[in-house]
């Protein structure tokens, strides 16, 4: 029998794989945890990423229609690796996770997304008469993801809320450029504004009988469950390599998405030590784990813009597979960096570390830092979330030179981009959907 998904909410019956997938949210709102967490026994590394995220991902689809073709699926959407990459320093590790075509780490879980909604659609052989539109809020890396992951995919239509202004011009850029069944809005307001306005759209059962909708952010399991076959793969490789030992995560996190996907991985037996998670000024959760109550606030615009989340949907999650606060405080730490430090991580990283981080890495880096400034001499692994070439703005001033963009995303700045603007409506959005969705067909 396969794994069941309920709601962190507890109001909603469980469902299996297939229909949390496509619903998203549960029905009470809540966002969709396992019933239990399979164990994963590998005797070697697997050969491959892809292969890693088929062996990681079996146990989950246990019962879905689906099951055949993981394999498949895992080949196209980890069709690019994720290096882990060594620093200057002993025991210091950079895992890679921007070598997909929009240079961020959401391009693995959004590409997989994309194989299983359209699977989904197809799996009992016949063709499925309506449009689905998968609604996504972004801070900055996802909507491109997705609108990548998604374009012209027989089937479905993307629509992107984006703060205005809230975003890099290359990050707005790629949320623009790519017309045809994806839609981009540039919101007046906060990333935390446009997520509020996604779960509405979600949440509306009378919207969804009209315009058929599906989620693509860290709340959706699409998105979840695959970001854990690169922590699975950078960590047994490490394992392999090293006697057997344990490799520790430092993750830059906004809404907890990735931080949540480390977990899943080491909840399933992989070898994986400690997690910590670095945060930009947005600091909702350092105050949390340093024993302060877990308080939402307003967002504060940032260097990191991708992390500038005042309410980060996935403490839903933490919360209900801990239970109380002191279990999940003593699991996980947090440290908040300021803009400040963060110029001063990226202005020294070429010659401390190695490397050029972007500004959210940065976080990570620094966090390391103070890590072995205060003695902790065992292996780090900073997760580098996107490329610096998406970040000029901020980057080459402090450095002193360009950072030449990879091929994927210097082809998609080559192209014109347009957004339409939306407030803080979600009357507005709600017609908006509902034209497009007309528009599309």
């Amino acid at each position: 029998m396969g794994i069941e998904f309920a709601s962190t909410r507890r109001g909603s019956a469980p469902a299996g794989i297939d229909d949390a997938l496509v619903a998203g949210l549960a029905p009470d709102g809540g966002l969709y945890v396992p019933g239990r967490f399979p164990r994963l026994r590998l005797a070697a590394p697997p050969a491959t990423l892809a292969d890693t995220a088929t062996a990681v991902l079996e146990p989950w689809f246990e019962g879905s229609r689906l099951r055949d073709r993981l394999p498949a699926m895992c080949a196209r959407a980890f069709a690019f690796d994720a290096p882990l990459r060594p620093l200057r320093g002993k025991g210091d590790w950079l895992l890679e996770l921007f070598h997909g075509p929009t240079a961020a780490f959401k391009d693995y879980a959004a590409r997989f997304l994309a194989e299983a909604l359209a699977g989904l659609r197809d799996a009992d052989g016949t063709a499925t008469p309506t449009t689905t539109t998968i609604v996504v809020a972004t801070s900055g890396d996802t909507g491109a993801a997705v609108a990548a992951a998604f374009h012209r995919r027989p089937g479905f239509n993307v629509a992107i809320l984006y703060p205005d202004g809230g975003v890099s011009p290359r990050q707005a850029h790629g949320l623009g450029c790519w017309g045809d069944n994806v839609h981009a809005f540039r919101v007046a307001g906060t990333f935390d504004d446009c997520q509020r306005m996604v779960k509405q759209a979600l949440g509306d059962a009378a919207l969804r009988r009209e315009v058929p909708l599906a989620a693509a952010n860290s709340i959706s399991l699409g998105r979840l469950l695959p970001q854990a076959a690169y922590y699975a793969h950078a960590a047994l490789r490490f394992q392999a390599a090293h006697a057997g030992a344990s490799l520790n995560f430092i993750v830059p996190t906004g809404n907890l998405g990735n931080a949540c996907a480390a977990l899943v991985a080491r909840r399933m037996g992989l070898p994986i030590g400690e997690i910590r998670l670095a945060t930009n000024a947005n600091d909702v959760l350092p105050r949390y784990f340093a024993g302060e109550a877990y308080t939402p606030r307003a967002s504060r615009a940032t260097l990191a813009n991708a992390m500038d989340v005042g309410a980060p949907s996935n403490f839903e999650r933490l919360r209900h597979w801990y239970g109380d606060d002191a279990a999940l405080r003593e699991e996980i730490g947090a440290l908040s960096v300021d803009d400040a430090t963060i110029r001063d991580t990226i202005r020294a990283a070429p010659s401390r570390h190695g490397v050029i981080p972007c500004p959210h890495t940065a976080t990570g880096l620094h966090l390391l830092e103070r890590l072995r400034d205060d003695g902790d001499t065992r292996p780090w692994a900073v997760v580098a979330t996107a490329h610096p070439a998406k970040f000029e703005g901020i980057v080459e001033p402090l450095l002193g030179h360009a950072v030449e963009p990879p091929p994927a995303l210097a082809e998609a700045l080559a192209r014109t981009a347009s957004a339409e603007p939306l407030a803080i409506d979600y009357a507005a959005l709600r017609e908006r959907l509902v034209e497009l969705s007309a528009g599309w067909r």
